[in-house]
């Protein structure tokens, strides 16, 4: 039993629920309009469910009924569960980018619980950028959270052949162009590759950010493993519930875990699992949040010294239901403890170093130890040069290694439509050692990533991974003549949101969030009236 550290009346729900005033009268007898009563509320700490979950997104596709077993958990410790809908940003539906309403959802999840008698949150989440939306958005709120991954769909089949999502999906396409499979063989595998709810099953941006929030301590140990439709999968949104109880009692924040040693963590488990480039635009977003100075090239410090140990599609063989029979994060936390900050303070209320303990391997195919890695460096390296002065991010152990020291003359793209276009066609001047660019397709441009706007088709681009380089064989003054003469494109949105998202957005390197949530200025509480 966990030990109270603060008095029923010091709770935050309290202002709302627990005064003998008129307006405490009107929200009491509201919630018994919807059934409650007294005895569900009184001397408990209220509990917010942040569910992400919506009839369209098949990644979160079972998270209506996982809240159930969260709020079972609640119950269970002696709290009272609230469920509060938000944004759910299906990463294959939603246009034109996710990415444009990851701070969205951060402005949603933060001002829910700012908003509503909430004591602690449950984060509910996992397809691609609702998981750092929703972090972000709890780290400014700065009440006790704990996060709940959604957890990854099964492995694909196809003819008996396992499928990865979103990689195979573009490998059988050009099958299909190449006209070596036909309609019905691309329909068959339209119907197998995605075979149960839950998020892609490689390691892309979904399964990256579940472990890297788990590696950062907001998640329950061996949580972001879990397929989504695996039993043990209701055990541990039953067990967060629970828990995010007690750490109301204990006033486990999120400022309490997500210390500098943390991400650092965080980023060295990114690189020995080969995880998403993507992932470093969400964790400096999330870092900054929390008001740690993080930045690309700490990234690429940390890559030098991690392999890449998980086996996992794209840079190596296996997915994610493989992962999880092989141990999971924590066997992966376990291979590379030496490298860990091991004292850090996660959600369990006791140590990183506790937590992955009992983490043990299954399967050293699936996850390799530090002397047999995949890849000597770990996942993503971060190149600088005139075409990228501030960094842009490559991932070597994803590509072939002809290409980690590489000069080619440019396509350009001047945006996603003139891309389209051009690669469909037979007559494109295209070859396996041109570089292929798109333009306009930053933060701004897209809207949604840094623009290469001063590039053309027929200059040479050249890229050196071992010196971390990148360079556009145009000369100085050349650059300067283009950058006189560049113009930027008309704006896209003219009100609404997609306005607002232009004149605030930041640049990739920064974390893409909107200046005006940046930092740590305290907001106040909600008067009360």
């Amino acid at each position: 039993m966990t030990t109270k550290k603060k008095s029923p009346e010091k709770l935050r729900s309290y202002r709302w629920l627990g005064k003998n005033d008129l307006r405490s009268f009107g929200h009491r007898s509201r919630l018994q309009q919807l059934g409650y009563d007294r005895a569900d509320w009184v001397g408990k700490p209220v509990i917010g469910i942040v569910n992400t979950w919506s009839d369209i997104n098949a990644c979160h596709g079972h998270l209506r009924a996982r809240a159930e077993d969260v709020k079972r958990g609640v119950y269970q410790a002696g709290g009272f569960p609230i469920e509060l809908p938000a944004m759910s940003l299906a990463e294959p539906i939603v246009k034109p980018s996710t990415m444009m309403y990851r701070n969205f959802l951060a402005m949603e999840c933060e001002e829910l619980l700012r908003s509503h008698p909430i004591d602690g949150a449950v984060l509910m989440g996992g397809c691609d950028k609702t998981t750092p939306g929703l972090i972000m958005g709890a780290i400014s709120m700065g009440l006790p959270a704990i996060y709940v991954p959604a957890g990854p769909m099964l492995r694909g089949n196809w003819r008996g052949n396992p499928l990865g999502s979103g990689s195979d999906a573009w490998k059988y396409w050009d099958e299909k162009r190449a006209g070596r499979i036909g309609d019905a063989e691309w329909n068959e595998i339209e119907g197998g590759i995605a075979r149960s709810y839950g998020t892609c099953m490689v390691m892309g941006t979904a399964a990256t950010m579940m472990a890297i929030t788990e590696a950062l301590g907001l998640a329950l140990p061996g949580a972001s493993s879990i397929p989504a439709p695996d039993a043990n999968h209701p055990r541990m949104c039953a067990a967060a519930g629970r828990r995010v109880v007690e750490m109301v009692w204990e006033d486990l924040t999120p400022d309490r875990v997500l210390t500098p040693a943390a991400f650092d963590n965080a980023i060295r488990v990114h690189m020995a699992l080969g995880g998403s480039t993507n992932a470093i635009i969400h964790v400096i977003a999330m870092a900054r949040r929390a008001g740690i100075a993080l930045d690309m090239q700490r990234f690429d410090d940390i890559s030098r010294q991690v392999p890449v140990i998980a086996n996992i599609t794209p840079s190596g063989k296996y997915l994610m239901e493989d992962f999880y029979f092989a141990g999971g994060l924590r066997a992966l936390m376990s291979r590379m403890k030496d490298m860990l900050d091991l004292s850090c303070l996660t959600v369990t209320g006791g140590t990183l170093g506790e937590a992955i303990a009992n983490g043990k391997v299954h399967i050293p195919d699936v996850i390799h130890g530090l002397d047999a890695p995949l890849y000597p460096e770990g996942a993503t390296a971060v190149l600088t040069g005139n075409l990228a002065p501030r960094g842009c991010v490559m991932k070597p152990a994803a590509a072939e290694k002809r290409f980690l020291a590489h000069r080619g003359r440019a396509i350009a793209f001047e945006n996603y439509d003139h891309m389209s276009r051009e690669v469909e066609r037979d007559d494109l001047d295209v070859t396996p050692d041109r570089i292929l660019v798109l333009k306009n397709g930053g933060p701004k441009g897209g809207p949604g990533m840094p623009e290469w706007g001063l590039v053309k088709t027929g200059d040479e681009i050249e890229i050196d991974v071992a010196s971390r380089k990148i360079h556009l064989h145009v000369g100085d003054d050349e650059m300067a003549r283009r950058r006189a003469a560049w113009q930027p494109p008309p704006p896209r949105f003219l009100r609404g949101y997609g306005a607002m998202y232009a004149e605030h957005i930041g640049q990739a390197d920064e974390g893409c969030d909107f200046d005006f949530l940046a930092g740590r200025q305290p907001t106040a509480e909600p008067e009360i009236h």
